[in-house]
């Protein structure tokens, strides 16, 4: 005999006796998470194709405006501190030994123009379908054929090294608090973008120069990408130079502690 349970005759159904289902709980609140996103992209969108818009910048293109923007302001700097310095010169109540100690150091800190034979360095990328040149080695991967952080912090350090009085990367002077920082294949200089190919050039003894950079272990880890994928090296001296002052804000930036 069955089970009265079981039965049925009992008087109840078998959905009933399971009751409400979980998975129409979870029908409901997919539904209402769909409804939640559509409303809130509605929202942010406010009647603008968010996928075509033309009047949205890309942020490439943002970072290349803020570059443009910075350029024109270290000139407008560059411009205002001289018309201060010519102003304080007219009768600043000091000596001659103090103006040649206060002109040693502004050459010093790269602020004032340097003159003198230099050598340039220019590093570019390698063609995008570039294969290895010499046997034993692999295919290149994307990251092969790119100029890196790495490879301009191992020239800029080599000169310095090889006794540089000052060192210009693309269009602006280095200081103490430059910092030469890549992101993807741009580089990012004092608030400024640039592409390659990148020229380094540094004002100092054409032979010690050009043998510290021979002599830097980085540089010729460098070398092997250039032998065997053709990323861009090109050496040259470049006579008498004169190097531009940096334009831009001394101040030091730092971070403060929220109080």
């Amino acid at each position: 005999m069955s089970n009265s349970a079981d039965s049925p005759q009992s008087g109840s159904s078998p959905d009933r006796r399971r009751g409400f289902r979980p998975v129409r709980v979870l029908t409901v609140g997919v539904f209402a998470l769909a409804g939640l996103i559509f409303f809130t992209s509605f929202n942010t969108a406010k009647g603008t194709n968010i996928r075509t818009d033309t009047s949205l910048l890309k942020l490439s293109d943002l970072i290349h405006e803020r570059s443009q923007k910075n350029g024109e302001l270290d000139e407008s700097t560059g411009s205002l501190r001289r018309d201060v310095e010519s102003l304080a010169e007219r009768d600043d109540g000091s000596t001659k030994a103090e103006d040649d100690k206060l002109a040693a150091l502004e050459k010093n800190a790269g602020t004032q123009q340097l003159k003198g034979e230099a050598v340039t360095v220019t590093l570019n990328d390698a063609p995008p379908d570039a294969t290895a040149k010499l046997p034993g080695y692999p295919e290149p991967q994307p990251d092969y054929l790119v100029i890196h952080q790495q490879d301009l912090q191992a020239v800029v350090n080599a000169m310095w090294q090889g006794g540089a009085q000052g060192i210009k990367v693309m269009d602006q002077r280095l200081i103490s608090t430059s910092a030469v920082r890549c992101v993807g294949n741009t580089l990012i200089l004092q608030g400024r973008v640039y592409s390659p190919p990148y020229k380094i050039t540094a004002v100092g003894d054409p032979e010690k120069l050009q043998q510290a950079l021979a002599d830097s272990k980085a540089i010729q880890n460098y070398m092997v990408y250039v032998n065997v994928y053709g990323l861009g090296w090109k050496v040259e001296e470049d006579g008498t130079v004169t190097l531009p002052g940096y334009s831009g804000t001394v101040d030091l930036q730092y971070a403060k502690p929220v109080e």
